[in-house]
């Protein structure tokens, strides 16, 4: 076995004022990679998540616990001289640091990059907002709001009129991805440069960015799509169906795969059907190959389908619950849990950086901070 270098980030100081996910994720993952996480908290509030129960475990709720691993937290009231005095001096110090108030809220505490880049022009600026700092600074950026008003909920439910939001905060999470690139790419050019710079991301361009082929159809073409349920506008068989005992995913995506998976189901026929040989043909006609398809998956088990089709090459699988993806991710070798350890020595399964590394891969040292946990030794070290 290699000895593993030193973490890639080690060394970074991160002053992270954020707070419910897009932030809190974004430098959970830099944490992983071996920066230093200052969490910035209130005194008595501390971060919104910290409330959003049930569930709970180890005395904290589970949303809490999912973004903010391997951090320290530092509980400063920004309307108290003293604590915005510590506040300062951390920025001063610190290489990144990510705020996601409403724009003009760090300003309002001395905290604006105008004010802090002054007494550190190599501090890479994160701000994260809702819709930007322009005309929509006023608009509050909760995932819920951004998925209706920009386009998502418009092509995601069972049907149209329907629209539905995902099962989980999905642009602030994507938000967050975006934010660690744009800040990495920054913390590259101020060790060329010695700059330092002001990274804006916005939940409302990143969701446009991230509806990808959906978004440049509207750009390109003028195509502005509807809700498909779980058709793709683009391919077939791409949806779910039911099998004997429950839903199925087809991913079929060319016509290699259509054929396979026409001689598993050992029907031939429909890969010789001139409404079904090519892809534009089966978009064409989806609603004949979706009711024939249908009544051959019906014959059959999910589990036995994803058995007998897997080897031909057909990209499926059953509709899974979480826990039944746990199950698959371990068997295929994927670990995707990380344990660190609760205050009385018991573990505490967290899920894995899905980032791997062959020289630096991700630590997991320390389990999410209670409020103000580190206080006393970040004051006594900010006030040095």
């Amino acid at each position: 076995m290699t000895t593993p270098s030193a973490l890639p980030l080690s060394g970074v100081l991160v002053a992270d004022f954020g707070r419910v996910l897009a932030a809190p994720y974004a430098t959970m993952l830099l944490a992983d990679l071996g920066a230093d996480v200052i969490k910035v908290e209130h005194p008595t509030t501390g971060d919104d998540t910290r409330a959003w129960g049930p569930p709970h475990a180890h005395g904290e709720a589970t949303y809490y616990l999912s973004v903010n691993r391997n951090k320290r937290s530092l509980a400063l009231d920004l309307r108290d001289e003293r604590d915005r005095r510590r506040a300062s001096e951390l920025a001063r110090r610190a290489d990144v640091l990510f705020e996601n108030f409403r724009p003009g809220t760090m300003h309002r505490h001395g905290l604006g990059y105008d004010q802090v880049r002054p007494g550190n022009p190599g501090l890479v600026y994160c701000s994260i907002t809702g819709f930007g700092a322009g005309p929509g600074a006023g608009l509050p950026g909760y995932d819920l709001l951004i998925q209706a008003v920009g386009g998502l909920m418009s092509v995601t439910g069972p049907a149209p009129g329907r629209p539905v939001k995902t099962g989980v905060a999905l642009v602030d999470v994507l938000t967050g991805l975006h934010a660690g690139i744009g800040v990495l790419a920054a913390l590259r050019h101020r060790d060329a440069t010695g700059e330092g710079q002001h990274i804006e991301v916005n939940l409302l361009s990143t969701l446009l960015s991230s509806l990808v082929n959906q978004a440049a159809g509207y750009t390109l073409a003028g195509q502005v799509p509807g809700i498909l349920g779980n058709r793709h506008p683009s391919i077939a068989p791409y949806e779910v169906y039911r099998a004997k005992d429950r839903a199925l995913v087809i991913a079929v995506g060319n016509d290699r795969q259509f054929a396979a998976l026409c001689q598993g189901l050992d029907a031939p026929d429909l890969a010789a059907d001139p409404r079904f040989a090519t892809n534009p043909d089966r978009v064409a006609h989806v609603d004949e190959l979706t009711r024939k398809l249908g009544e051959l998956l019906a014959t059959r088990t999910a589990a036995e389908w994803f058995e007998h089709l897997t080897p031909l090459g057909v990209p499926c699988g059953p509709v899974s619950d979480l826990g039944q993806a746990f199950d698959l991710a371990e068997r295929l070798g994927l670990a995707p849990r990380a344990v660190v350890h609760a205050d009385d020595g018991s573990p505490m399964d967290l899920v894995a950086n899905p980032i791997s590394l062959s020289r630096t891969p991700p630590r997991y040292a320390r389990r999410p901070p209670r409020l103000g946990e580190h206080t006393g030794e970040l004051a006594e070290w900010l006030d040095s």
